[in-house]
């Protein structure tokens, strides 16, 4: 009688070496999956002084009615209500009449998760001085592109150096995240980071409520700290 044939069992080595291939490749594919993101983006930084940024893919939409397409051609930045004159600017006569600044901030959104990006745009500060503020004026009122609205104390937005960006990562904002300008509304939950903005009303409305506090969000979005 013919003994039956053993399996064959491979030897230790060979499974080693198997075994470190998987290994390798499992390495590979998260370091894939990690870099992914940045891939939508390839000309985007990913450090500035030393601190690591999130990527630009990393933000979640979350608009009201989906991202925005605005014509460059067309648009136009208003500056109205408490102030010594209306302004009005082009895209282009925007970027060419104030100074840019950089800085990295974190928007924190009241779903969970957080961003940390690295920003470049102008002062707000530098645009409502140009356009004379009324003594009485308290609350500057945002208006979007998609009907959106948020306000944010005046003295907030004049000493805390806050930001109007043109610009994320190093890359010219994309339609999806609020081309032509966000404000980087920095301490404030995301809901008060106004994307595609087109006019900055100076009001001494300081009960003026937006789109989601309307809804039931605090008017003060102020992030607590420890």
């Amino acid at each position: 009688m013919h003994k039956p044939v053993p399996p064959h069992i491979p030897h230790k080595k060979v499974l080693m070496g198997v075994f470190a291939v998987l290994l390798v490749g499992m390495i590979i594919f998260t370091v894939y999956l990690q870099t992914l993101p940045r891939q939508l983006y390839p000309s985007e930084v990913t450090e500035y002084e030393g601190e690591n940024l999130s990527s630009i893919s990393n933000f979640r939409e979350n608009s009201i009615a989906g991202p925005q397409y605005v014509d460059n051609s067309t648009y136009r930045l208003k500056v109205t209500g408490l102030v010594n004159r209306t302004l009005e600017f082009t895209y282009s006569q925007v970027l060419e009449s104030f100074q840019k600044y950089q800085k990295v901030v974190t928007l924190h959104c009241v779903e969970g998760w957080s961003v940390k990006i690295l920003w470049e745009g102008f002062l707000i500060e530098d645009l409502l001085n140009q356009a004379g503020v009324d003594p009485n004026a308290t609350t500057v009122i945002f208006h979007a592109y998609d009907g959106y609205s948020t306000a944010l104390p005046l003295d907030y937005l004049t000493s805390k150096d806050i930001l109007i960006a043109y610009k994320m990562n190093d890359v010219t904002l994309p339609p999806e995240r609020g081309f032509p300008f966000e404000l980087v509304a920095e301490s404030q939950f995301g809901y008060k980071w106004i994307k595609w903005l087109t006019e900055i009303e100076v009001s001494d409305d300081s009960s003026y409520l937006g789109y989601w506090e309307k809804r039931g969000f605090p008017n003060n979005a102020t992030i607590s700290r420890p």
